[in-house]
């Protein structure tokens, strides 16, 4: 005879009945969790737990964080998921001095703003006031009093026209290294070259050189700067054969008609 053990259906039913239990508790406990979890997103949804309390502004420079702000009417209390990222960005792309805008959701209640501004390549100065352009070639209303210009170059004796925008166009190009290290630039016309120009750096060098090509003309400053004698004063010409014209002082033109 088989020694195997014969399982009757009457034995089988128990194991049966626990194996539906559980599974029945399984369903239970999943459908009692999902309408806790849809309970919870409602109440998040309608809660000021949902709401915008903090609005983060990076990459600003000269705008402030109430004009970003402002240009991209995030209010706080609105819901965190009411605020249309893209639409936000478009709108902050339309302001004269932003070149480009980011907008993140940072949960729970925080919007990070991220910009970054149109360089300012001069400043353009009218009746004592400053007018800032910018690297898209637009021109700003004019600065607060309080404000100077320091992080790019002064432009005196110009009006608005063919020549300032050729000039700005040409500031565009020119590195930021070299940009810094001018401090101001002269419109200075002459017979010779209606768009003559007087540069002053802030190494003290004076430059003469012209608005055709600007940016050509003064990119090999700082190379030539390396090899001029710091201790003899003049006049930097940047213009078709760059040449360095030294200073002369009364005392070496007195020698000079002596000899």
């Amino acid at each position: 005879m088989s020694d195997e053990k014969v399982v009757t259906i009457n034995e089988k039913i128990p194991t049966l009945r626990e194996q539906r239990k559980q599974r029945a508790n399984r369903r239970l406990l999943f459908f009692l969790s999902f309408f806790f979890m849809l309970l919870l997103l409602i109440v998040y949804f309608q809660s000021p737990a949902s709401h915008v309390r903090e609005v983060t502004v990076e990459g600003n420079i000269h705008l402030t964080h109430e004009e970003v702000l402002n240009q991209s009417t995030i209010q706080i209390g609105t819901s965190i998921w009411n605020v249309d990222e893209d639409e936000i960005v478009d709108r902050l792309n339309e302001h004269i001095e932003i070149s480009s805008a980011y907008v993140e959701r940072r949960w729970p209640t925080t919007i990070e703003v991220t910009i970054s501004e149109h360089e300012r390549v001069g400043y353009l100065v009218h009746d004592d006031r400053y007018y800032p352009i910018l690297d898209n070639g637009m021109n700003l209303p004019e600065l607060d009093r309080s404000q100077i210009p320091a992080d790019a170059p002064i432009l005196v004796g110009f009006t608005e026209g063919a020549d300032l925008s050729e000039l700005s166009a040409e500031l565009r190009q020119v590195p930021n290294a070299l940009l810094e290290r001018i401090s101001e630039i002269i419109y200075s016309p002459t017979e010779q070259d209606a768009q003559a120009l007087i540069m002053y750096m802030t190494d003290g060098i004076e430059v003469h050189t012209t608005i055709n090509d600007f940016h050509e003309k003064v990119i090999p400053y700082l190379a030539i700067i390396n090899d001029l004698d710091t201790s003899k004063k003049g006049i930097l010409h940047l213009q078709m054969s760059p040449y360095f014209e030294e200073w002369v002082s009364e005392e070496d033109e007195e020698d000079e008609s002596e000899t």
